[in-house]
């Protein structure tokens, strides 16, 4: 019988951390770079080309691919999936990376465990109810849930 491959999961040379940030193993990054004050939990995985934002949380089991940017003072819930390849030819790019499209997470945005962020861009002062699945970019400020995502409140002012 043939023995199976087995990958340890990591933190490669590249990553570039700032002050303060805090990883809790088994993660997987490489080629990222996350901001001072920022947590990482387990089972996470950053790829390269990824920028986060100073003071932001995420949660465990989540996945953020290639040409992802989260701004500051978010959170990242559990399990929250974000998508580069939309099949834009009919199936998977297969590694062309001129078929991948970015994201971009503007600052103190929320997103609920188990959401699916496609390639978008979401404003400041959003959150992203647990289950969503964002479709379109997001230009407003309020909460936003379901499938697709649509606004479903304002958020209260703190003033």
């Amino acid at each position: 019988m043939k023995q199976p491959i087995i990958k340890t999961i990591s933190i490669k040379n590249d990553v570039v951390f700032g002050e303060n940030v805090t990883v809790i193993q088994p993660v997987n990054l490489y080629g990222c770079k996350v901001e001072e004050d920022c947590f990482v939990g387990p089972f996470v995985e950053i790829q390269k080309e990824v920028q986060i934002g100073k003071r932001t949380r995420i949660q465990s089991h989540t996945f953020i691919c290639e040409l992802v940017t989260i701004g500051d003072d978010c959170f990242i819930g559990h399990g929250v999936m974000f998508i580069n390849d939309v099949f834009s030819k009919g199936g998977p790019a297969r590694g062309d990376t001129s078929l991948w499209k970015s994201t971009k997470i503007g600052n103190h945005v929320s997103i609920g465990s188990n959401a699916t962020i496609l390639p978008v861009e979401i404003c400041d002062h959003v959150v992203i109810g647990a289950g969503a699945v964002v479709t379109k970019n997001i230009k407003q400020s309020g909460i936003y849930a379901g499938n697709p995502a649509r606004k479903i409140k304002d958020l209260e002012s703190n003033g």
